[in-house]
């Protein structure tokens, strides 16, 4: 992958990657949730990163529709575990164009490495993890489709996890 043509696009990818990020770290939600597709899936995978999530308990496994469910209550300025609102700041790196994958072969398949500074009352949390991403061109410019994020300890208990990761 060293073409011209690969070189943009993954020039592209960083910067639509590093806008997700900011968005969620300063509470751009509607900007951020512009980000998805209508067929989107935002999943966090627990005790493991290749569990069955139909099958099996995730931190997070959201459709487009709870997806705006979950915007809508952290609006409400109701959503307890964000009263006080996190500050979050996260460094994203070794962000690379992945492999298609046969179920969705026309779309970005990228993955990156994540970590998340959360900072509460209880102190300073710090979640690590890889993130890929299914992204799809539109009119608009790159949607996400899918987004997984597999922490690197999501086989131990976690905090609560009321932010956008």
């Amino acid at each position: 992958m060293s073409t011209a043509l690969d070189l943009e696009l993954l020039k592209a990818v960083e910067q639509f990657v590093y806008r997700e990020a900011r968005y969620a770290d300063e509470h751009e939600y509607d900007a951020w949730e512009a980000l998805w597709t209508d067929d989107a899936i935002y999943w966090v995978p627990a005790n493991g990163a290749d569990i069955d999530p139909t099958r099996q308990m995730s931190v997070l496994y959201d459709n487009r529709a709870r997806i705006a469910t979950r915007i809508k209550q952290l609006h409400t300025g109701k959503r307890h575990a964000q009263i006080p609102r996190s500050d979050l700041r996260r460094i994203v790196s070794n962000v690379e164009l992945l492999e298609a994958h046969p179920e969705l072969p026309d779309d970005v398949h990228v993955g990156a490495n994540v970590l998340v500074c959360e900072a509460r009352e209880r102190g300073t949390v710090l979640w690590a993890g890889r993130t890929t991403y299914v992204l799809r061109d539109t009119p608009d410019g790159l949607r996400m489709a899918r987004k997984k994020v597999v922490l690197v300890d999501n086989e131990r208990p976690l905090h609560t996890l009321a932010f956008l990761i």
